[in-house]
């Protein structure tokens, strides 16, 4: 949605440039608040009927796959990249504590196997995107990844030796 922009004389410390202001409606209303008086209802108006009276209203336009595929496309390419990788660093860091079992329940979900696959693959992306993503977001995901490893080493009844464990083919052997 594009603003319209119109220059006026401001007092100074405003800036040239100012949004215009909304347009008063037409007919019935204040150009101040923008309320049209003809928009309240009157109180029989206002009254709710009674719930079991009503049927349930059905959406003006249906809804089909293709202008819902096009909102999404809008939205993707409105997200940075940065946010798109941290966001699935941090759901693959939440998938693998999860198999580590660190969640509730966790006995009941631990799979070490899957937990490996996901920590190696945060690994993957965590080194890959460091320099992409800058240190202000790749520091927390390091330490995150750092805390998983050592989980793993921990949940693992034959621990690997250090440089062999999940993800230290990208970051090097971890130490506790």
């Amino acid at each position: 949605m594009r603003t319209s922009v119109r220059k006026t004389a401001i007092p100074m410390g405003y800036g040239v440039d100012r949004p215009r202001a909304r347009e008063p409606w037409p007919g019935k209303g204040t150009a101040r608040t923008g309320l049209r008086l003809d928009a309240i209802p009157s109180r029989q108006e206002a009254k709710r009927p009674d719930m079991s009276d009503q049927t349930p209203q059905q959406p003006d336009a249906p809804h089909t796959s293709e202008t819902d595929f096009d909102a999404m496309t809008r939205d993707i390419a409105d997200v940075p990249a940065v946010e798109v990788i941290t966001t699935v660093a941090v759901h693959l860091m939440s998938s693998a504590a999860v198999n580590l079992g660190l969640a509730e329940e966790g006995d009941a979900h631990k799979d070490l196997d899957e937990a490996r696959k996901l920590i190696h693959a945060l690994a993957g992306l965590v080194t890959a995107s460091a320099t992409e993503i800058g240190s202000y977001h790749a520091a927390p995901l390091r330490d995150g990844l750092k805390s998983l490893q050592l989980a793993f080493r921990e949940a693992s009844v034959v621990p690997d030796e250090p440089g062999q464990g999940p993800g230290e083919k990208f970051t090097g052997p971890v130490y506790g």
